[in-house]
C-alpha cells in the first residue's frame, strides 16, 4: 500500500473534512497511512470506531494508523492505548497542514508528538476550506463548526469545541467556485447551522447568508439546508423559505423527543407545541415542504406514556424521514447519571418507533404517484427530487442533470419514474 486511505464514520461535516484532509495530505505527500475520521454521538459509534481501526490495522500491514475526529478528541487515551493506532489527532489538528507534514518524519511517529490534541474549546474561528466538494453533482459547503449549548445527552461540545461562523463572503466565493465547476446542487453544513452568524460582526444569521447565497449566486440552481434547530430558525429563513424557488423544500430537524418533560431534561430550548407550530407555519409558506427529523429513544427517565407522545410528533409535525436513536450513555454528560432505562426497553422501542416513521414515509411516497419532480440526477438511473427522495428510473437519463419526471410508483423507499 502507497496511497493514503481515508475511512469516515459520522456525519456529513466529517465526510466534508475527510475532503479537506485528502487535499491535505497530497500536498504533503503522504504515503502508506491509514485515516480513521471518527464520530463520538453515541458510545456505540466509538465501538464501531475501535473495531474499524483493528479490521483496518490487518488489512494494512506496516502502514501508519491515524485516527481523528469526534471520538479521538473526546477520548484521545482509548484511542493511544490501541496497539494498533500510531498517532491521535484532534478535529483542530487535523485541518492542519503541518499536522500531516510531520507524517514523513518517521522519527515524529514514535515521539511524545504521538498524541496530537489540544484544547479545542479555546478556538475561536473555523476556516473557510476551499475544497471541489464531494460527490458528483451535489456538494457540500462547511458554514459553521462546534456549539455554545449543552443538551445533557451530548458530548460532540467537547469534541467540536464552541460556535464558530465562516463569514459570508468566504462561503458565496466558495460555493461561486464550485457551481463554477458544475455542481447544480450545495448543501450548508454545519454541527449547530442555526447559530451562524453570532458570532460574526454585526450577528447576521442563518436566513441572511441563505439569501446571500441566493442573491450573489445566481447561476446556483439548488441550495440546502441540513440539520437545523427549528427553535433558532429567524426571520430571514422563514422568507426564504416562502419566497425562493432555489432553496429546496426539505428540512431535517433536531427534536430529539415529543415529550415536555423529556425535551427539559434534555436541556433542549423547545417544547412540543414550538415544534409543531414550526412545522405548520413552514408548511403554510411553501405547502411542498418535508420534514427529516432526529429522535432519541429511551432517554433515562422516559416512561411508555413519554414514549408515546413521540410517537405521536411523527402525525402531529407531519415528518417524513426519521432517524431514530436508541439512547446511548456518554461518559462526560449528565444525562448518564440519571435513572437509565432498560436496554430492552430502549431496543423495542425504537422498533415500534421506526414503523411509525417508515409508515410516514409510505404515506409521503404514495402521494408522489403521477406528480410531475425536477430530479437533480446523481447516476444514470437515480436521482433526487427537490424533496430529497431518491427517484430510479426505467430508463438511463444523462448523470449531473436537472430532469423533469413524471413519478410512476413506488419501490420500498423509493419512487420510480
Amino acid at each position: 500500500m502507497t496511497a493514503p486511505i481515508f475511512v469516515t464514520l459520522g456525519c456529513r461535516l466529517n465526510a466534508y473534512e475527510t475532503e479537506v484532509m485528502k487535499e491535505l495530505f497530497t500536498i504533503a505527500e503522504v504515503k502508506n497511512a491509514v485515516v480513521v475520521n471518527t464520530c463520538a454521538v453515541t458510545a456505540e459509534a466509538v465501538r464501531k470506531a475501535k473495531q474499524e481501526i483493528r479490521r483496518l490495522s490487518r488489512e494494512n500491514s506496516g502502514a501508519t494508523i491515524v485516527v481523528t475526529g469526534c471520538a479521538a478528541q473526546t477520548e484521545p487515551e482509548t484511542f493511544a492505548a490501541m496497539p494498533e493506532v500510531t498517532k491521535v489527532i484532534g478535529n483542530i489538528e487535523k485541518m492542519q497542514a503541518t499536522t500531516w507534514q510531520s507524517l514523513k518524519a518517521p522519527d515524529l511517529i514514535g515521539s511524545t508528538e504521538r498524541v496530537q490534541v489540544d484544547d479545542i474549546m479555546s478556538v475561536r474561528e473555523t476556516a473557510g476550506h476551499l475544497i471541489d466538494g464531494f460527490g458528483r453533482h451535489r456538494a457540500y459547503v462547511q458554514v459553521q463548526n462546534g456549539c455554545d449549548h449543552r443538551c445533557t445527552f451530548c458530548i460532540i461540545p467537547f469534541g467540536r469545541g464552541n460556535s464558530r461562523s465562516v463569514p459570508a463572503g468566504v462561503v458565496v466565493e466558495q460555493i461561486k467556485r464550485l457551481v463554477n465547476k458544475g455542481f447544480l446542487e450545495v448543501v450548508l453544513t454545519g454541527v449547530d447551522l442555526t447559530s451562524w452568524g453570532l458570532d460574526l460582526p454585526a450577528k447576521p444569521r442563518l436566513g441572511d447568508l441563505v439569501m446571500r447565497i441566493l442573491r450573489l449566486v445566481p447561476d446556483l440552481q439548488r441550495l440546502r439546508i441540513s440539520s437545523i434547530d427549528s427553535i433558532e430558525a429567524d426571520e430571514a429563513l422563514m422568507a426564504a423559505i416562502a419566497n425562493e424557488p432555489r432553496l429546496m423544500p426539505h428540512l431535517h430537524l433536531s427534536l430529539q423527543a415529543g415529550d415536555d418533560m423529556i425535551l427539559k431534561r434534555m436541556k433542549r430550548r423547545h417544547l412540543r407545541d414550538d415544534a409543531i407550530r414550526f412545522c405548520e407555519d413552514a408548511r403554510k409558506l411553501r405547502p411542498d415542504m418535508v420534514f427529516g427529523a432526529d429522535i432519541i429513544v429511551g432517554f433515562p427517565t422516559e416512561t411508555e406514556e413519554m414514549f408515546i407522545q413521540s410517537v405521536k410528533l411523527v402525525e402531529d409535525c407531519g415528518l417524513t424521514f426519521l432517524h431514530v436513536f436508541p439512547f446511548s450513555p456518554r461518559k462526560g454528560t449528565p444525562a448518564v447519571r440519571m435513572p437509565q432505562v432498560r436496554g430492552s426497553v430502549v431496543k423495542e422501542r425504537a422498533a415500534r418507533l421506526r414503523v411509525a416513521g417508515d409508515a410516514a414515509l409510505a404515506l409521503h411516497l404514495a402521494a408522489q404517484a403521477g406528480v410531475r419532480h425536477r430530479v437533480l440526477t446523481e447516476g444514470p438511473c437515480m436521482g433526487r427530487t427537490e424533496q430529497f427522495t431518491e427517484v430510479v428510473f426505467a430508463e438511463d437519463q444523462p448523470e449531473g442533470q436537472i430532469v423533469e419526471a413524471v413519478i410512476s410508483g413506488v419501490d420500498g423507499y423509493k419512487l420510480t419514474a
